[in-house]
């Protein structure tokens, strides 16, 4: 078998992929905004949410099936980055159908701020082009959780 230049120059590297869902008896459903708080809370850490802003990612099966729940970023007490590459190498490696992005306001403000919308926009025009479905982005407090899509900022 003939070896092409490059490879014998630069040696090469294999990759493989392995993934195995959970268990369909095992994996939570998502039907709403409140459902992705009640996930979220469970796999998050409370003490940090009035501390720094994180971000982070639900993947899901076309049904809405919890696949993993993923801390993208941790930021500041001012804001996080949403690192979109980081955001969908794990979307794409989870074989997941449907994203919903979160993060935290330490503050306790409730709003979306100008860089919440653009980057959801980002990362959703993103999504599409992966024929990935971004459900939501959900903003949390300590308190309370507000959704883009329940109230038409998706």
């Amino acid at each position: 078998m003939k070896t092409l230049p490059s490879i014998e120059l630069l040696g090469s590297s294999y990759i493989e992929i392995h993934y195995q869902r959970p268990h369909q008896q095992e994996m939570h459903h998502i039907s709403c905004a409140k459902d992705a708080d009640e996930i979220l809370r469970k796999y998050i850490n409370p003490k940090q949410l009035d501390l720094r802003e994180c971000f982070w990612v639900i993947l899901l099966t076309n049904a809405n099936r919890v696949l993993s729940v993923s801390e993208i970023s941790q930021g500041t007490s001012r804001g996080v980055l949403t690192n979109p590459k980081y955001i969908f190498q794990l979307a794409l490696l989870t074989n997941a159908s449907a994203i919903i992005v979160a993060h935290n306001h330490p503050s306790g403000n409730l709003n979306f701020s100008k860089r919440d919308i653009s980057e959801t926009k980002k990362i959703k025009r993103l999504a599409t082009l992966m024929d990935i479905t971004l459900l939501d982005h959900i903003i949390i407090t300590s308190e309370s959780f507000v959704s883009m899509a329940e109230e038409d900022e998706l």
